[in-house]
């Protein structure tokens, strides 16, 4: 059975830091493009970045500079470090592996205030 199981998130004061992660069973991260998305309540789901089996990344305009995605082979876990953050990074953060299957998390809350 595979799992994504996210954690990291909680309450921060603008210009913190947070580091996520997505660990996974079932499935080897190194073989998969793992995606990390974001959602408000009422709004459609933003991606953020992006780690490619290739070890590519690519981050969205809005987190460039201060959001690195990454990967640790060893412990089959990819991570989204958070800096800078700001009210409006404010979301749920989600990781979806994406490569023979497609597999989400559940979700970890970033809460970003003062």
């Amino acid at each position: 059975q595979v799992q994504l199981v996210e954690s990291g998130g909680g309450l921060v004061q603008p210009g913190g830091s947070l580091r996520l992660s997505c660990a996974a069973s079932g499935i080897m991260l190194r073989s998969y493009n793992v995606v990390w998305y974001r959602q408000t309540p009422g709004t459609q789901r933003e991606m953020v970045s992006i780690i490619y089996s290739s070890n590519t990344t690519f981050h969205s305009e809005s987190v460039k500079g201060r959001f690195t995605i990454s990967r640790d082979d060893a412990k089959n876990v990819v991570y989204l470090q958070m800096n800078s953050l700001k009210p409006e990074d404010t979301a749920v953060y989600s990781c979806h592996a994406n490569g023979r299957g497609r597999y989400w998390g559940q979700g970890t809350q970033v809460t970003v205030s003062s």
